[in-house]
């Protein structure tokens, strides 16, 4: 049975999300939450979940170019994946994000110039990134 897979992009202004199915692993951008250093509002969140009912949440974790921790945002990523297991007791997975941000500007360049690289849809692009490596690496 196809799994549906939620992702997030982490970031201490903005979490970019997105979804996928396992059967077609593909994965299209769905909203960018506000975050106050990295906590978002938890009722939205709550909301999209309950609309996508995913069976697992894979959250980007942000490293360094060889994959080490990043000082500050690492820690608060996966403070924040801690936390979506906690409230939705969803299966979490991280999942290494490096160069998710520079693949994910290319893409909506291509698609809409430079217009198109608004925050939002950056942060959701991102986490499409995210997810389709996720499946590659599955």
């Amino acid at each position: 049975m196809s799994k549906t897979i939620m992702a997030f992009d982490f970031g201490t202004k903005s979490i970019g999300s997105a979804i996928g199915q396992e059967i077609t692993a593909t994965a299209s951008p769905l909203k960018a939450f506000q975050a106050k250093d990295g906590i978002p509002n938890w009722d939205d969140i709550e909301k999209q979940i309950k609309e996508w009912q995913p069976d697992l949440l894979v959250v980007g974790l942000p490293t360094d170019l060889y994959g080490e921790d990043l000082e500050t945002i690492t820690p608060k990523a996966r403070k924040f994946a801690n936390r979506l297991h906690g409230r939705f007791g969803l299966q979490v997975e991280l999942h290494d994000e490096r160069l998710s941000t520079t693949e994910a500007r290319a893409t909506i360049f291509e698609q809409g110039g430079y217009r198109a690289l608004k925050k939002g849809h950056v942060d959701c692009q991102s986490a499409v990134v995210i997810l389709q490596s996720w499946f590659e690496y599955h």
